[in-house]
């Protein structure tokens, strides 16, 4: 029904000697592709250990650590995936005690990291909070390279890793800080708001950082006529809605949300009488018109919980419905499959590799620090 093509997509294939999938070519392709991919051997239902993971597992000591996360997650992940995924967790959750490492993960990961070894999962602003109040060693970011960075921000003294150097996103990537000093220069005088979803370079040029769960809310805490707002341009009209100041805006959009569109949203809802359609401000205008609440992923999050509709769709990336229906289970869900392929590039082997090896560590210059924790903290600071 919707204009994207990403799919989930479940591949069995046998084990190679070397303990690898013997499918390797095909799963790089579906995750390029941006496709949810999961995989597993011909013996799935049954766990086993990969034999690149340490030997002392043992196949009765995973099972009995990982089946209450699996009991939990049941409805929303097959069997057949979770025998792959079950020893990864386990040593996963073992590693963070050793290391004293603590897993941030954002709420588009998929369920086997959202549920079986994240920490802390969240949204943007509450995983930047929490980065600047935990007390281990070792920050592990499942979520995208801007996210590890504000991490890094937040706790400059403490080692930051991301799994997947290459997770990135369509946001960041479509403003530089040189593009915001010659904002600046354009506009003098006026205050520059930026979206969390933003490199470290461009929060360095930045007054004041701000997400969708309170970009409003910052916005109306300058007392200012006016202020350039990027690089979201969606989220920009949406603020500019809310508010009677101006906008200048960026031109910059979420490759996930800019797929929906109002007539999907009317088929949806005619297809399903009585539903709730709850959107994030980082969607089209019209989409946002043609559902009954718009919000950040924590807002959209409170909103199923505090109202327990009968039928809800989440119009964001399609894996935080399978994440809150764990935790809303008298909640039907329709589930859209707008993917992040950012996102999905963090997946288990790679979060174990990064923790047992200390791989993807985000390193900054003290300068760039130093100015871009500014914007940070002072939009922590105003809170939702």
């Amino acid at each position: 029904m919707f204009k994207s093509s990403k799919q989930r997509i479940l591949i069995l294939a046998p084990h190679t000697d070397d303990g690898e999938l013997g499918c390797g070519g095909a799963i790089n392709k579906f995750i390029e592709e941006g496709h949810e991919v999961y995989y597993a051997a011909f013996s799935a239902c049954e766990i086993s250990v990969p034999k690149h993971l340490p030997s002392n597992i043992l196949i009765e000591e995973v099972k009995k650590a990982t089946d209450p996360i699996y009991q939990k997650i049941s409805k929303v992940l097959p069997e057949i995936e979770w025998s792959v995924h079950a020893p990864y967790i386990h040593r996963i959750n073992q590693l963070k005690k050793e290391k004293n490492a603590i897993i941030l993960a954002h709420n588009y990961q998929t369920p086997e990291i959202y549920h079986g070894i994240a920490d802390v999962a969240a949204d943007s602003l509450a995983l930047a909070i929490e980065a600047s109040k935990t007390e281990a060693n070792i920050i592990v970011m499942a979520g995208v390279h801007f996210m590890a960075e504000t991490s890094k921000l937040m706790s400059p003294e403490k080692k930051v890793l991301l799994p997947d150097m290459a997770a990135g996103c369509s946001l960041s990537s479509s403003i530089t800080g040189k593009d915001v000093r010659l904002l600046k220069e354009k506009y003098p005088g006026v205050p520059v708001v930026s979206y969390v979803n933003t490199s470290a370079d461009v929060k360095a040029e930045t007054d004041i950082c701000c997400t969708s769960a309170n970009a409003v809310k910052i916005v109306n805490s300058l007392g200012v006529k006016k202020v350039i707002f990027l690089p979201d341009d969606y989220l920009a009209k949406y603020v500019a809605s809310q508010t009677d100041v101006e906008i200048i805006a960026w031109k910059g959009i979420c490759i996930v949300h800019d797929q929906f569109n109002e007539k999907e949203i009317h088929d949806i809802r005619k297809n399903n009488p009585g539903i709730k359609i709850i959107a994030h401000p980082e969607c089209p205008p019209d989409v946002i018109k043609a559902s009954d609440f718009a919000g950040s992923t924590g807002g959209m999050i409170k909103y199923v919980k505090d109202n327990q509709p009968k039928k809800v769709m989440m119009v964001t990336e399609c894996s935080m419905s399978d994440n809150i229906q764990v935790e809303n289970p008298n909640v039907d869900f329709i589930k859209p499959c707008n993917m992040c392929p950012h996102m999905k590039k963090i997946t288990l082997p790679k979060i174990l590799d990064c923790l047992e090896n200390e791989t993807g560590e985000i390193i900054m210059d003290k300068e760039t620090i130093e100015k871009a924790r500014i914007s940070v903290e002072k939009m922590a600071a105003i809170g939702r």
